[in-house]
């Protein structure tokens, strides 16, 4: 809509949250008749009221909630707008901010991002680390650009494309007497170093256990993927983890794995906002990524 003004919206939805037309101009740093004029001049816009007052409180009136409802939505595009064009502002090709687990951001990651910053030293890329559910939640928030994570993942906002099959492996000391294979009664009487729960890594796992009827002796929950590998070294007990983080000849103690039977894997996936705007940055690191995940060893 031509002269819809950002300061107001984010004038009138400040006097909502706050309850009061003084607040948020102490927010904002304006005088109150300033903030006054700017909901005045938005209400005379689009022709409806979007204030009352029930008690001391501003509240909105049913057209104020419906805008209010919106803001979120309005930022995110503008946001999107200015993200496709600032590096063109500033002789780069912009930010991006991924969002992954932390197994794929030990060692998938790096080398895609050794990459793309050889290719486009311009580029900025921010890493958070968390499970799929917090990742999905900031992707849908625009506070994350791209994800990487584990299915499943779902989100009518969402755009999920399936990238890479990641098998799980059983790791034990290298001293340890076991089969070739590993399947769940060959750890019936083992004690177990997990993943910590709460993330869709531990709930494969316990359901493969689970389903052969078995409850697995699990002495020890971390959140590290390397200091479960450095336990599990060191005789503590075994473990079942991606394949993709358990590369050997990177702990204090030597390690061995076995694959599993019946197999498990994980699926991971990329996923964006199905209205994101794909500048040239986000549209680099979405390909590099589809490439490291087509040519990643799955065995």
């Amino acid at each position: 809509m031509r002269g819809l003004n950002l300061d107001q919206l984010h004038a009138f939805a400040d006097v909502i949250e706050l309850g009061s037309f003084s607040a948020a101009a102490t927010r904002q740093n304006l005088s109150q008749p300033a903030i006054s004029q700017q909901i005045r001049q938005l209400e005379d816009r689009l022709g409806v009221r979007l204030i009352e007052r029930v008690g001391k409180r501003a509240m909105p009136t049913p057209a104020g909630q419906a805008l209010l409802d919106r803001v979120g939505e309005i930022d995110a595009s503008v946001q999107n707008a200015l993200d496709a064009v600032a590096g063109f502002a500033r002789g780069t090709i912009g930010q991006v901010r991924i969002g992954t687990g932390a197994t794929a951001c030990i060692y998938f990651l790096p080398k895609v991002l050794e990459q793309l910053q050889r290719r486009f030293p311009g580029l900025e890329v921010i890493v958070r680390t968390g499970n799929t559910s917090e990742v999905l939640k900031s992707i849908e928030e625009n506070s994350l650009d791209i994800g990487l994570v584990t299915l499943p993942a779902a989100g009518r906002s969402l755009d999920v494309t399936p990238v890479l099959t990641d098998p799980f492996v059983a790791i034990f000391a290298e001293g340890a007497d076991v089969p070739d294979q590993i399947g769940p009664t060959d750890l019936v009487d083992m004690p177990l170093v997990l993943y910590e729960r709460g993330g869709h890594t531990r709930t494969i796992v316990d359901d493969w256990l689970r389903a052969a009827g078995i409850v697995g002796n699990s002495i020890m929950e971390l959140g590290s993927v390397e200091a479960i590998k450095e336990l599990v070294g060191a005789g503590l007990g075994a473990t079942i983890l991606p394949a993709m983080g358990a590369r050997l000849g990177r702990t204090q103690f030597p390690i061995k794995t076995r694959p599993l039977v019946p197999g498990l894997a994980r699926q991971l996936a990329l996923v964006v906002r199905r209205d994101k705007v794909l500048g040239r940055g986000l549209r680099e690191v979405r390909n590099n990524l589809m490439t490291a995940a087509r040519d990643w060893p799955t065995a």
